[in-house]
């Protein structure tokens, strides 16, 4: 009987044309994963590290547009506006921007909740087709050893294995980089509304004061 591997490249050489199909969707799948993986993920550290140098009172590229978007509500004065109503103003037209900034650094984690959720159920569909082979093979042989059915049966664990290799890294980094954006717009909204104080309680032109002496 001929030795099966059980080493990926083995495995795809060994299955069928459905579930080579399968094998190189998943594997397709992973690689995009990870793609996006790193890419949110160095997003996400620049948008970070951008927030503590602007809460440091360094002026961050990043947030250029933000505070620019902060200095031009600022400048538009309404009759009889309330400082209250000022700093609101600001803070909501700010947010915008920021929410913006936002979207566009989390653009990739859609994706990988699609990924964590289907590719499951694409490798089970190669686990079933695999086991359907198994019982074709002993239907046309009328045999039911274990040389048989071993072709069938590796393919189909194969599938399993492929999904799973695509599914978990996407739920591990969908749910490990939405936590990680969503500490960042946490200390993106407090920093906006810190702004809002400043430019509200200053004058424009003069360096960032702290919020204790804007407020």
């Amino acid at each position: 009987m001929e030795a099966i591997s059980i080493s990926p490249i083995a495995l795809f050489m060994q299955a069928g044309v459905v579930g080579k199909i399968v094998m190189i969707a998943l594997g397709v799948a992973s690689l995009w994963c990870w793609a996006i993986i790193i890419e949110v993920a160095v997003l996400t550290n620049r948008l970070r590290k951008a927030i503590d140098e602007s809460q440091r009172g360094r002026p961050s590229p990043l947030l250029a547009p933000v505070m620019a978007e902060a200095a031009r509500a600022a400048r538009v004065m309404v009759p009889g506006e309330s400082v209250g109503e000022r700093r609101s103003r600001i803070v909501e037209t700010t947010g915008r921007a920021a929410r913006k900034l936002l979207v566009a650094t989390e653009a990739g984690l859609p994706n990988l909740a699609v990924v964590s959720s289907v590719a499951p159920f694409v490798g089970l569909f190669g686990t079933v087709w695999g086991i359907m082979t198994s019982f074709v093979g002993i239907a046309d042989t009328q045999d039911t050893s274990l040389a048989v059915v071993a072709p069938g049966i590796a393919e189909a664990l194969a599938a399993t294995a492929f999904g799973l290799a695509a599914a978990i890294p996407a739920a591990i980094g969908f749910n490990r980089l939405g936590g990680a954006l969503a500490h960042a717009g946490e200390a993106l909204s407090d920093n906006v509304e810190e702004h809002a104080i400043t430019l509200v309680g200053g004058v424009e032109g003069e360096p960032p004061r702290k919020m204790a002496e804007a407020a």
